[in-house]
């Protein structure tokens, strides 16, 4: 399967401890009624804990990039790793929400290394037409994980306060950082390449006012314009961060190299999987306010009832993966979408105040397995679509673009819901519900007409390269 006796192992740790950082970016959503209380904080402010993991993700993940190509895979995961286990401990300690804040920012940018450093190590080490296999496993970590952080979440809220959140992952944390340093060895060919500390001013800017403008629209309905302004900004720069990068790529001085968007696959595949996640994401968010506000559920059954779709998904995955070294990605991604699709025009009727919590878990699942089928083969194919040199930066703008695609799913369906329901009555709360849903299957729909226009990783290769 790979180059190297070591390799599984590597890989092995590496998916562990991305997994592990992963969970953290929604583990929270269930605490946060606790965290208010304890810290004596508003939801505005304690929305933060949130947002601000998205920002940090947002802003750092344009540089990794750059710092596949400078530094070493070791240092990158040594770094990673670190920055991860010591924000988790100051979460844990935390006895002011700005120390609670500060430790989640750096569980982000170690969170935001890692996932690039995954993709990568896999295009790199395993060979290709086992690719999909390995990629099927790297799904769990992106796709399952989030999707899964409230179930846990619910499950340990149930016996023990929210610090245990951050307590469980310590231990995990140090122990993948001491296997890792052990098991490590530099895949990636480094380089000096320059430093362009304009771009990353730029990049901050850019991807921090975007994902704060979309995490923020729901303050629309208050008449509040900082959203709007943040939007507008954020893109104005973008636009200024896309045409410096494009400049500077002749001279290989881009932070951020964009030619990966020169091979169709790619750039299809890549809006895709952005797609893919505000799909997750909206519905990871949206599902527990009408579970505990609509149907007044618990926050354990809430966790529970998310539980088999993610279980579920874990479990198809490395299957998908399979299927795809043999298949190719159209007979998975096709028929994946129309059931994501199917699911959601499913929520939006059925998903009612008097509706059964086993009709929100079939659902669920039925969408879980949806997207599962869709994300396996693309995220091979994206990256497989290109040469080996661009593994980096090309992991880099999956990510980046799916961290906008999640902050977008999550600011559009919960503001949808925010804004339809006019009161917290449950009848009300399952109006802007089903509302909400109405965006998730334009976000759906989007991603079932593009399955069509996906090609196997070959074919794309061809063409990028005669062009």
């Amino acid at each position: 399967m790979t180059k190297s006796p070591k390799v599984p192992y590597l890989l092995g740790t590496l998916v562990v401890a991305a997994t592990i950082m992963i969970l953290n970016e929604t583990v929270l959503s269930v605490a946060l009624p606790a965290i208010m209380a304890d810290f004596g904080v508003t939801a505005d402010v304690v929305q933060w804990l949130t947002t601000g993991f998205l920002l940090t993700m947002s802003v750092v993940i344009p540089t990794t990039g750059f710092l596949l190509q400078r530094f070493s895979a070791r240092a990158n995961f040594l770094g990673a790793v670190g920055l991860f286990t010591l924000g988790t401990v100051l979460c844990a300690l935390a006895p002011q929400f700005w120390v609670l804040l500060a430790g989640r920012v750096l569980q982000a940018s170690g969170t935001a290394i890692v996932l690039p450093l995954l993709m990568t190590a896999t295009l790199t080490l395993v060979e290709p037409a086992k690719q999909g296999r390995m990629m099927g496993i790297n799904s769990v970590v992106i796709s399952v994980a989030p999707a899964i952080g409230p179930t846990l979440s619910g499950i340990i809220l149930n016996r023990l306060t929210w610090h245990w959140l951050f307590w469980t992952v310590v231990p995990i944390a140090a122990i993948a950082l001491v296997v890792r340093a052990a098991l490590m060895t530099n895949f990636n060919e480094t380089a000096k390449a320059p430093f362009d500390a304009v771009s990353v001013f730029l990049s901050a800017l850019a991807f921090g006012g975007v994902v704060y403008g979309l995490s923020t629209l729901r303050h629309l309905v208050d008449g509040a314009i900082v959203p709007l302004v943040a939007l507008a900004v954020g893109l104005v720069v973008l636009a200024i961060f896309t045409r410096r990068q494009l400049r500077l790529a002749p001279r290989h001085h881009a932070l951020l190299d964009l030619s990966p968007f020169a091979t169709r696959n790619f750039t299809i595949s890549t809006i895709m999987l952005m797609l893919g996640l505000a799909a997750l994401l909206g519905m990871v968010n949206v599902l527990p306010i009408y579970l505990q506000r609509s149907l007044l559920v618990s926050a354990l059954v809430t966790g529970l009832a998310l539980l088999p779709g993610g279980l579920l998904q874990g479990a198809v995955s490395p299957f998908v993966g399979r299927a795809y070294d043999s298949l190719g990605p159209r007979p998975l991604i096709i028929p994946g979408a129309l059931l994501m699709l199917t699911s959601m025009v499913a929520a939006h009727f059925c998903f009612t105040a008097d509706a059964r919590v086993a009709v929100v878990i079939a659902v669920h699942t039925a969408f879980c397995i949806g997207l599962a089928l869709v994300m396996t083969p693309l995220m091979t194919v994206s990256l497989a679509s290109l040469p080996q040199r661009l593994y980096g930066h090309g992991s880099a703008i999956v990510n980046t673009l799916q961290q906008l695609g999640g902050a977008l799913g999550t600011a559009t369906m919960i503001g949808v819901l925010t804004i339809t329901a006019s009161s917290p009555a449950p009848a009300d709360q399952a109006r802007g519900t089903t509302a909400a849903f109405v965006v998730g299957c334009a976000i759906a729909l989007a991603i079932a007409v593009l399955s069509f226009f996906v090609t196997p990783a070959r074919e794309s290769s061809s063409v990028a390269t005669k062009a």
